[in-house]
């Protein structure tokens, strides 16, 4: 018997997320029912295509050459099922959207308004701070900071430019000196940011014209805004953060703002998919939504 299609699918979902549990909850079944559809697979093919023990799950080498060889032929399948509901005058169907969680809250309003216009569109919405690739992980769009958009990827600007700010803790201001420009700034005192694509972001600050970019080199490094908030708020130094995720600890005076004039708006966010020969009608109804 030749595995069908739903079974590749989970093959490929568990050799993406590398645990049983996890691919389950993406593919929207039991653990217990995909651990018998592999075994039943495994049994069918003779050939055992994950390693199990009770903490990981791995490929064994004749399943990586499996995936190897699955995966190319699964995309040409999706485009070719794309193409044919492209056909559909009526968007139907489940688009997959992978984001930063600052572009997943951007764009949740915009996905509400295209559900209630298309009553049978289904989106699933997934957040992350990693940077994933788009097409591997079987996503239809991407949103990314600008200018963290693969560069082999089509993009389309996505909202308003942005404004970061740069705060600090009343409690740690009380112990040091505020800095009038980045010059003063003490780099040990700066949380690390680090980026979906594993690189540690440079302050970019500017002003009339000039950029300084900066390094942070404070001793915690962080990947999540809601922690680094944390941490300023508690009192561990300066942070640099979109302006939205500390706007309303500034209002309220719980993180005060240092070096306004140095962070000027920079691009927003983009939305951002491969070419696609055959986008399906959903697809492309969602793209229209975004061009407005």
């Amino acid at each position: 018997m030749e595995p069908g299609l739903k079974r590749l699918e989970a093959v490929l979902a568990i050799a993406r997320r590398g645990s049983f549990r996890a691919a389950a909850l993406d593919i929207g079944i039991s653990t217990t029912a995909l651990s018998h559809t592999i075994g039943r697979m495994e049994a069918e093919l003779g050939v055992r295509l994950f390693n199990r023990t009770t903490r990981s799950v791995g490929l064994t080498d004749a399943g990586r050459d499996f995936v190897a060889r699955v995966t190319p032929a699964l995309t040409e399948i999706r485009a070719a099922i794309d193409g044919v509901r492209a056909q559909r005058q009526t968007p139907t169907g489940l688009l997959r959207i992978n984001a930063s969680v600052q572009a997943g809250r951007a764009v949740a309003p915009l996905v509400l308004t295209f559900l209630h216009r298309y009553p049978d569109m289904q989106v699933d919405l997934v957040t992350e701070g990693r940077l994933v690739d788009i097409v591997a992980e079987g996503f239809d769009l991407g949103i990314r900071p600008a200018d963290l958009v693969p560069r082999d990827m089509i993009a389309l600007p996505m909202g308003q430019p942005q404004r970061h700010a740069v705060v600090a803790a009343p409690k740690w201001l009380a112990l040091h000196p505020a800095p009038a420009s980045p010059a003063d700034l003490n780099p040990d005192h700066c949380l690390r940011v680090r980026l979906p694509n594993g690189a540690l972001l440079r302050w970019p600050f500017e002003k009339d014209g000039i950029s300084v970019p900066f390094d942070a080199k404070g001793r915690l490094t962080v990947d999540e805004a809601a922690i680094a908030r944390a941490a300023v708020l508690d009192g561990a130094g300066i942070g640099y953060f979109i302006e939205a995720d500390v706007a309303e600890d500034i209002a309220e005076g719980r993180l005060i703002r240092l070096l306004p004039d140095w962070t000027p708006a920079r691009p927003g966010f983009s939305l951002y998919y491969p070419g696609r020969r055959n986008p399906s009608a959903g697809f492309t109804a969602f793209l229209a939504m975004v061009r407005g």
